[in-house]
């Protein structure tokens, strides 16, 4: 369905709409919003956390998700967007610039969509976890996704194998406890602070995007 956004707009110019509509129907059947007569439109932030930016070709990954986010009426904001300084390349100074920019965008967004793929090792990347709780501690929406739906401790196990100690917990080969919240068949996916910090865990990108703008919606009622 077509659905027309606008306030105080003119007989003539409704008529307009409708005859664009009419016409826009005829080549596409996806959900168009037409914007006010003052060309202005208010959509949602989305911070987009995840280890893509370690990708060979980053900018084209942030580009796709920021395509997805634009298909859904939201704002897409990808790490690399921040233009670096004039710090040394590879410097302290440059890691410290590049962290306050980040953090500048997550406080600037609305939402945080997180890809909590396992990255190098069991857990998920270690900078998109500081971002959600960056993010969880502003009262941002948090959003995680993966396609790894494996529980915590079925990932440590892969990694070395994890037994039933004699005091009953599961332990790794370094004797270190190994995580196991669960209900039922439903387990978790990561460490608990990261797992139960989020809204929902999703199953890719784009789901997890929908979902961040309709719960933006509901808490905007």
């Amino acid at each position: 369905m077509i659905r027309i956004i606008g306030y105080g707009i003119g007989s003539l110019e409704c008529g307009r709409l409708r005859e664009r509509i009419t016409n826009f129907k005829k080549f596409k059947s996806t959900p168009l919003t037409i914007l006010p007569s003052d060309n202005t439109t208010v959509t949602m932030k989305i911070y987009l956390a995840g280890p893509e930016v370690f990708l060979p070709d980053p900018i084209a990954k942030g580009a796709s998700l920021k395509a997805l986010c634009k298909q859904h009426c939201a704002e897409g904001l990808f790490p690399m967007d921040n233009e670096l300084g004039d710090e040394e390349h590879g410097s302290i100074s440059e890691a410290a610039y590049i962290r306050n920019a980040n953090m500048n965008l997550i406080k600037s967004c609305d939402a945080i969509i997180a890809n909590m793929e396992p990255f190098r090792g069991p857990s998920m990347d270690v900078g998109t976890a500081y971002e959600m709780g960056v993010g969880a501690a502003l009262g941002k929406i948090v959003v995680g996704y993966t396609s790894d739906t494996r529980s915590f401790v079925e990932k440590v196990d892969k990694l070395g194998k994890v037994e039933r100690a004699k005091d009953g917990l599961l332990r790794d080969g370094d004797g270190m406890a190994v995580e196991e919240f669960g209900d039922g068949d439903v387990k978790l996916v990561d460490n608990l602070m990261i797992s139960c910090g989020i809204e929902k865990l999703c199953c890719s990108a784009e789901e997890a995007i929908k979902t961040a703008v309709e719960l933006f919606k509901a808490s905007n009622v």
